[in-house]
């Protein structure tokens, strides 16, 4: 580990990053009222995602706080008081994972919402359904970077064994460091924040619900309720059952 860590980079961190968290929220579809075409439905959904104006910021902190930081700790503050196992840690310390994209972070908890389901000993593969929060949250800080490593060192991206990646969590955490960007194991395309500070987190904005729906050997996301925005072939067959 030593060797690694002699070699890696900083990455200058000032960005969004996309928290996708469970929900009890039941999902409702805001333009059913308007038409009965599916495709209507999704056109209006990304008509309102261009035009809808920025999340309510209180300029009265003291009357409004309780709002707010009710958004803080549901999209930042709750792995940092809920600690549990994960790619990064081995259950002694709390990780904020986070993505740069809806896309990825579909990906990424869809793989551990699929095996959380084989966990539980009443799961029937059969219309499974699940709900989702996805906020945005910014980032501002200088993240260790270990994507140009990746090639050398296999126990970075295993898809199953975490214990490469909990001692480098481990080492980080001790050491202060506030974390680390790296690829997607889940998503190819996709770059993961793994979080080990609070502080450099900031400014959580509600971006989308999505509703996780396990039919057959696939998982249908829809942002609108009946409207299937993507599809996961269900290929996903891992342990231990760690979610990120």
């Amino acid at each position: 580990m030593d060797k690694l860590f002699s070699h890696l980079a900083l990455a200058d961190v000032h960005c969004n990053i996309v928290r996708n968290i469970v929900s009890n929220i039941s999902s409702q579809n805001l333009f059913d009222d308007l038409t009965d075409n599916p495709e209507d439905w999704e056109l209006a959904q990304q008509v309102e995602e261009e035009v809808k104006p920025p999340s309510y910021q209180s300029r009265s902190p003291i009357i409004h706080r309780p709002f707010e930081d009710a958004e803080w700790f549901n999209a930042i503050g709750f792995p940092f008081k809920n600690w549990q196992a994960s790619r990064f840690s081995d259950g002694a310390f709390g990780v904020w994972y986070g993505c740069h994209s809806i896309e990825t972070s579909v990906f990424e908890t869809a793989y551990h919402w699929f095996n959380g389901l084989l966990s539980d000993a009443g799961f029937e593969k059969n219309n499974v359904i699940g709900k989702r929060e996805l906020y945005d949250v910014a980032c501002d800080a200088a993240l260790l970077d270990l994507r140009p490593q990746l090639a050398k060192y296999s126990g970075l991206m295993h898809k199953t064994d975490y214990s490469y990646t909990q001692s480098i969590g481990s080492r980080l955490h001790r050491e202060g460091h506030p974390g680390l960007v790296t690829a997607s194991v889940r998503h190819a395309e996709g770059r993961n924040y793994v979080i080990f500070n609070p502080d450099v987190l900031s400014n959580p904005r509600f971006n989308c619900q999505l509703t996780y729906r396990l039919e057959g050997n696939d998982i249908f996301i829809e942002k609108q309720p009946g409207v299937a925005w993507m599809k996961i072939e269900q290929s996903f067959r891992a342990s231990p059952d760690y979610s990120s």
